[in-house]
Formats: C-alpha cells, sequence, structure tokens
C-alpha cells in the first residue's frame, strides 16, 4: 500500500518523523512517500500508483483525479477543503476526511493579537524604536481601545464562538452574522445575532471567520468596504477567497478601513514581492500560522494519520469525518 504526503515545499518543512510513526502503527508495510509539490507532471506521476493521499491545500479536480486511479482516501490535514472537487470523489468512491477540531484556540488567540496589535500601532513602534531609536508614544496615530467598541463576526462557527469570549473579556459589544447560528448560541457566547448590514454599519472591527463556500467566496469586495460606516480594523484569519485583495487596498488606500489584520491572502503560495499589501504600517499579515502551537500541530498529526490509515483499512469508527459521504 503506498500513501503519499505531498503539498507545496514550504509546508512540508516540518518534521514529518510523526506522521510516518502514526501512519506505520495502523500500517506496518505501508510505502509512504513525501512528495514536495513543484511540478503539476511529477506529482501525477508520483500518484499513479498510490492509495492514500495526506495534503493541506493542493487542489485535486477532475483532472487530477483522472492521473491517480488506485486512490482510494484523502485525508486533508487543514481545517478547510474546498479546493478539492467533493462531487468527483464521491462520484469515484474516494473517501475525503476532515480534521476538524484541532487549532479553536489558537485561531482566536491569533484574531485578538491581530485586533489588538493593530489597535495599539505596535508596528509603528517597532519602527521608531528598533529602526530609528526614537522614543515618542505619540509617533503612532492614537488607540481607539477596543472596551465599549462594537465586534463583527461573519462567523458563529467553533472559532467565531472562541474570538466573541475572548472579545468579552475586552468589554466589547459582539454582532454576529451566520445563518446557521441560533440566538441562543449567540447568547451563550456573550454575542447578539444580527443582520450584514447592521454589522458592516456600526462595527468598529471586522473579523471574518466564515467557511468559504460558492454563496461567499470574494465576499469582502469595494461594495463592502464602502458600507463599514466607521472604518473598522478588518481582520481575516479564514480564507483569502473569502476576500478581494485589490479591493482591500483600495479601502485601505482611501480610508474606508483603518487598518488589516491576515493571516491568508487570496493566494495560497502568494507572491510576497509584488502584494500591495505588505510593507503597510497599519497592515500585518502571518503565513496561514493562526493555527500553529505545539498542542495543535501534534492534534493535527494524529487525526489527519488516523483518518487516513481508518479509510484505507476501513477502521471506519477511528475516522473523525468522512465530508463527502464515502463509505
Amino acid at each position: 500500500m503506498k500513501i503519499v504526503i505531498a503539498d507545496y515545499p514550504d509546508v512540508l518543512g516540518r518534521e514529518l518523523e510523526k506522521e510516518f510513526a502514526f501512519l506505520r502503527e495502523d500500517i506496518p508495510i505501508a510505502e509512504i512517500v513525501v512528495h514536495p509539490y513543484r511540478d503539476a507532471a511529477l506529482f501525477y506521476r508520483e500518484m499513479a500508483d498510490a492509495d492514500g493521499l495526506m495534503t493541506a491545500f493542493l487542489p485535486l479536480d477532475k483532472d487530477a483525479l483522472d492521473r491517480m486511479p488506485r486512490l482510494h482516501a484523502i485525508s486533508i490535514n487543514a481545517t478547510g477543503y474546498n479546493f478539492v472537487d467533493l462531487e468527483e470523489t464521491r462520484r469515484r468512491g474516494i473517501a475525503v476526511c476532515a480534521i476538524g477540531e484541532y487549532c479553536t484556540q489558537e485561531v482566536a488567540d491569533h484574531t485578538m493579537a491581530l485586533m489588538l496589535a493593530l489597535d495599539r500601532n505596535l508596528k509603528v513602534y517597532f519602527r521608531t524604536i528598533d529602526r530609528e531609536h526614537r522614543w515618542q508614544y505619540y509617533a503612532a496615530p492614537r488607540p481607539m481601545g477596543l472596551a465599549g467598541r462594537t465586534l463583527g463576526l461573519f462567523g458563529l462557527g467553533k472559532i467565531g464562538k472562541a474570538v466573541s469570549r475572548r472579545a468579552q473579556g475586552f468589554g466589547m459589544r459582539v454582532l454576529a452574522v451566520d445563518p446557521r447560528a441560533t440566538p441562543e448560541q449567540a447568547e451563550a457566547v456573550g454575542a447578539c445575532l444580527s443582520d450584514e448590514a447592521t454589522v458592516l454599519r456600526e462595527a468598529d472591527v471586522i473579523s471574518n471567520h466564515m467557511n468559504l463556500t460558492g454563496e461567499n467566496e470574494r465576499f469582502f469586495d469595494y461594495a463592502r468596504f464602502c458600507r463599514m460606516e466607521k472604518h473598522p480594523i478588518f481582520l481575516n484569519v479564514s480564507r483569502g477567497g473569502s476576500m478581494v485583495e485589490t479591493d482591500l487596498v483600495r479601502a485601505l488606500d482611501e480610508g474606508l478601513v483603518r487598518a488589516a489584520g491576515l493571516d491568508v491572502l487570496e493566494a495560497e503560495k502568494p507572491d510576497l514581492s509584488r502584494c500591495a499589501l505588505v510593507g503597510r504600517e497599519n497592515v500585518i499579515i502571518t503565513p496561514h500560522a493562526a493555527f500553529y502551537s505545539s498542542r495543535s500541530i501534534e492534534a493535527l498529526q494524529r487525526i489527519s494519520c488516523r483518518n487516513l490509515t481508518g479509510c484505507l483499512t476501513g477502521r471506519w469508527e477511528q475516522v473523525f469525518r468522512v465530508v463527502n459521504g464515502v463509505f
């Protein structure tokens, strides 16, 4: 049985010993191949005789799956799986597994860290202290302060709920937009369900925690930035595809948005040398790192490996979730 762990080279830059141990614990005779993705043809050649695939970000559409005739299972070692053609995998009987809960607290912490750093203008102080050796508190714009301000959440799933709980500690009012949430669920985490127009109008901070779907792709566009009446801090620690990057640049240039904290960009592998968001003191960008901690990485490795081996050996009870209905 052949298992391929494949992704972009920098994603595979971490240690993979635990993945090997977890996989071989369940399938001792497995051939395990690590494939840093650089060329589609080389990837397809490696996948021609693969039974299982573990990846976080590689696109898997019909054309790609056509070149993987023996594939039985795909384990996604990330929370999102929008890059996989679920209908096509269902038609072929290829199980697609998600890991679900493993980094909720980390992502919520990261969201608050971005919010606080932008409100307190920390990038300005990094420059004036580290580079200019200047000791002036008034070198930075005046922070608005979070107490008494309104946080608008788009998406009130696990992460949105965790952010709402944290925001309570800073004295923030929390409004949330989520068609799947109930008023009782929102109230339990100190939030109030609202509508898009109200949140865009009243929020001092807007934070995106929506899963990326066809309905909300490129959701945060220039028209919506124009409707943000308080010129808020804008945060996106979910999916880059939820925003129009050029429209955010324009909104920042025009003062429609006062600052932005981004853990994702439109491209999963962005060319930072050409990104107009880089180098701004009112923008903080992190490299899709919100999930990252010792605890979360161990959970990521363990759950994604158990998902894959469970599918390949028929031990469905150890699989967290098959998202395309294949058993």
